[in-house]
């Protein structure tokens, strides 16, 4: 079993309440090989949200108290990410997932590329929140950038 991020197989949950569908996972997810999880909703952040983005570091920085995140409207979210990440963990740790299917770019679970926190749309090289603590718990995370098409949300 392996958890993924629930905005990859077509549930609107990301930030402006849309999907990013990889049709590549629904198999995998239709064998019962995947377990969605949005960390951000986890966190109790509402469906669609202010986007966030991590400022002064990465999602290491963040779990060690260094950096924090912050929405667009200058709002602290910290608490949230944080709390949707050890979530996940333990959602990851009950199933036994050793990897994870993450979308990138995403303040909880980039894990490649992450915004670098001045809203500019500048990316720097980084992890988010929530692959972070998966990372540090054993846990592989492998992104999935969804390049297909977008197809009908399942939710």
């Amino acid at each position: 079993m392996k958890i993924v991020s629930a905005c990859l197989l077509g549930v609107k949950c990301n930030f402006e309440g849309n999907h990013s569908l990889n049709s590549a996972l629904m198999a995998d997810f239709v064998k019962g090989d995947l377990f969605p999880v949005c960390p951000e909703v986890l966190g109790g952040l509402s469906v669609p949200r202010s986007p966030s983005e991590i400022v002064a570091g990465d999602g290491l920085d963040v779990i060690e108290g260094k950096a924090k995140v912050v929405n667009s409207a200058g709002v602290d979210v910290t608490n949230n990410f944080l709390k949707g990440a050890y979530e996940t963990l333990r959602i990851a740790q009950a199933i036994g997932a050793k990897e994870a299917f993450f979308a990138e770019k995403s303040p909880s679970c980039g894990s490649n590329l992450i915004f670098d926190g001045t809203f500019s749309n500048r990316l720097i090289q980084g992890n988010g929140v929530t692959t972070a603590l998966l990372k540090k718990n054993g846990i592989k995370v492998i992104s999935k950038k969804s390049t297909q098409k977008k197809s009908s949300p399942i939710v």
